[in-house]
């Protein structure tokens, strides 16, 4: 079944992620959308209470996955081929870890974000 990871794509952290779980993660029938770009998926998304500012969401069919949650059971499915997907999937694998270690990785994307000129909400733009 296909799962699809909207992420930020102004964010050179969540867009690095992605592409590389895209590419090397290992998972079948991933499909990435930047929801920065993606407007109509957004404000959906936002309709049923996933603020993309937030974090990223993780749809698989009716399951809705997001911020923490998200990356924690995108993670505990990777199959890596990279190095650097390995050590995420080990850090972010794991619900309870993931939502301790996520404010900082929400840190990161507003300190990247601020650096870039972008809002931190992609409706604020």
């Amino acid at each position: 079944m296909l799962k699809t990871l909207v992420y930020d794509g102004g964010c050179p952290f969540c867009e690095a992620f992605a592409l590389r779980s895209e590419l090397k993660g290992g998972i079948p029938d991933l499909l990435i959308r930047d929801g920065r770009l993606d407007h109509e998926l957004r404000n959906d998304l936002r309709r049923r209470g996933f603020n993309l500012s937030q974090g990223a969401v993780l749809i698989d069919g009716d399951q809705i996955w997001h911020g923490s949650k998200a990356i924690s059971v995108l993670c505990s499915q990777l199959k890596p081929s990279d190095p650097l997907l390995a050590l995420l999937n080990g850090l972010f694998g794991n619900s309870k870890r993931a939502s301790f270690l996520y404010p900082g990785l929400l840190a990161a994307r507003q300190l990247a974000l601020t650096l870039k000129g972008l809002p931190v909400d992609p409706d604020r733009a």
